[in-house]
């Protein structure tokens, strides 16, 4: 499809600016995940990472940044995203650093097609889990179980209610929001109208609307200790949560 690093990077910087207002202290987030990910796989030689609901590379981007030595399989459904993401890495990271998957998550042998050559040191996701209904969450989480490495984790970066008070978590995050300007922001559906009438995008959006297998989208509304208690039943041995601000979390699952 030929997509330009130039256009790739001009609508990359757009969607990085446009996911601030809904994913507040993003930045931060971002660097806890790598922490974490850094600590756990400090004596691999190549840690091998795959990146859930990648999008167009924004935490695998700066994964790589961070740990060049590691490999990272990137996993998205949508082609618009994921070709963004390819074209932008290509001005951006080492050419061996990240590949990028077209797998729907959850689907029938959705983890066949991510050509892994060996146990995952780590499986992470930002703002991606929610969207699964909670039986197809169920069903990832044991296959992840089953796919990380002893010792290795599973670390979930999502809007995660806390079981009680979570009105008040709420109120909390959107007011820390509202200080960092985050709803000044352009949104979503903006992004998306203004991406589609890019004339270089033309074909992977017709690509785009041509694909019948999506996920459901919208909410399942898993509080943490409900994503937390998924996780021991699939088969990880330590889960909690190492950093959060109103409803926004990072929870990590060690195997």
């Amino acid at each position: 499809m030929g997509l330009s690093t130039v256009t790739a990077t001009r609508w990359v910087e757009r969607w990085e600016q446009q996911q601030q207002r809904y994913a507040f202290d993003r930045e931060e987030r971002f660097t806890v995940v790598a922490d974490v990910i850094e600590h756990v796989t400090a004596h691999s030689a190549r840690p091998l990472v795959v990146d859930l609901g990648c999008g167009p590379g924004s935490l695998a981007v700066r994964l790589s940044g961070r740990m060049p030595h590691a490999r990272i399989v990137a996993v998205d459904m949508d082609p618009v995203l994921l070709e963004l993401g390819r074209a932008h890495a290509r001005a951006s990271v080492p050419a061996a650093a990240v590949r990028y998957v077209e797998a729907v998550i959850g689907a029938e042998g959705w983890a066949s097609r991510l050509g892994l050559d060996g146990p995952l040191d780590a499986a992470v996701s930002t703002t991606a889990m929610h969207y699964l209904p909670c039986d197809m969450l169920r069903r990832v989480y044991g296959e992840l179980a089953g796919m990380v490495r002893p010792g290795g984790v599973l670390v979930n970066a999502d809007h995660l209610l806390p079981e009680e008070a979570a009105d008040i978590a709420v109120h909390v995050g959107r007011r820390r929001a509202g200080r960092q300007h985050a709803f000044s922001y352009e949104d979503w559906e903006s992004w998306w109208a203004a991406a589609e009438r890019d004339p270089e995008l033309t074909d992977l959006f017709a690509e785009r609307r041509r694909r019948t297998e999506r996920g459901s989208g919208g909410n399942n509304g898993l509080t943490l200790n409900r994503h937390a208690a998924m996780l021991r039943d699939a088969g990880f041995r330590q889960v909690g949560p190492v950093w959060q601000v109103g409803n926004s979390c990072v929870l990590v699952a060690v195997r």
